[in-house]
């Protein structure tokens, strides 16, 4: 049974793909607002595949250019993030070669950098810049990697500084801290001891870790949205990241007290709340 059920989920998954697909191409070529809902679309499928299931806290921010600062734990978090809202993620560049996830990586229209040269840091600004002035919502994973789903890395402030680019001059930019915190499988609580199956880190192999959330069948997660922090051009990129960092970190540490309490299933209509207007052409 665990065979076929997971043959029916990839194969759920690529059916979906080639379904959207198409949609998606027209759509990043003649209508912006669609390709930034295409994704959401997929994300939600894989998500019901994976059992994910999602309490929601806070209020996404409304306000344009949004970017969106969260801690890191899995690549799950890409599903977690994506099925609610359409947003776009900021990625390493080795995901770019990764075999299949690049193209799903495209389709995203998630933004390409390369984290391990100091000169790719400018390149990097001046497009996450040129999306937000665009009236997109990015998403940026602070830490820089992912962890042990149990600590917090510091935040990284130098990718955060591109919303003073998308800025232009006097505009302030709006950074939205978000927690995501994995508090169950199966209904039961996740300890450290299995924290490892969910969080993605180091050299692990992508196609195992997914055969092995595949075969839990139900994730419970929780994803937070902290208060917005203007960044306007007076303000310094390390004070804003630290704010965002600490917010991160005081929601985590809230969600781990309450546990598994009052978890319900999220089922955000396609017009999810953080779509602007700007978006919606």
């Amino acid at each position: 049974m665990g065979r076929l059920r997971l043959a029916a989920i990839l194969a759920g998954l690529l059916l979906t793909t080639l379904v959207l697909l198409p949609v998606q191409l027209f759509a990043i070529r003649f209508r912006p607002g669609l390709a930034a809902r295409v994704p959401m679309w997929w994300q939600r499928v894989a998500a019901r595949c994976l059992g994910l299931r999602v309490r929601v806290e806070g209020t996404p921010a409304t306000d344009r250019p949004l970017l969106i600062v969260s801690n890191h734990v899995s690549w799950v978090d890409i599903v977690t993030l994506g099925s609610l809202l359409p947003v776009s993620f900021v990625a390493k560049s080795e995901v770019g070669g990764w075999p299949v996830v690049k193209w799903l990586a495209r389709l995203q229209r998630s933004v390409f950098i390369d984290r391990t040269r100091r000169t790719a840091t400018a390149a990097a600004s001046n497009a996450i810049a040129a999306r937000l002035a665009g009236g997109e919502a990015l998403v940026l994973f602070a830490e820089g990697t992912t962890g042990d789903g149990i600590s917090i890395l510091p935040f990284r402030s130098a990718l955060v500084g591109a919303a003073r680019e998308a800025g232009g001059g006097d505009r302030p930019i709006v950074v939205q801290p978000v927690a995501i915190v994995y508090v169950g499988f199966q209904g039961l609580p996740i300890d450290r001891s299995r924290m490892a199956e969910i969080a993605w880190h180091g050299d692990m192999d992508l196609a195992p870790h997914l055969v092995g959330l595949i075969d839990i069948g139900a994730i419970d997660a929780v994803v937070a949205f902290g208060e917005p922090i203007v960044f306007g051009p007076d303000v310094d990129r390390k004070q804003v990241t630290a704010s965002a960092e600490a917010e991160v970190r005081a929601l985590v540490r809230s969600i781990r007290a309450r546990g598994l309490k009052n978890i319900t299933v999220t089922a955000p209509s396609p017009e999810a709340p953080i779509l602007s207007e700007a978006e919606s052409g």
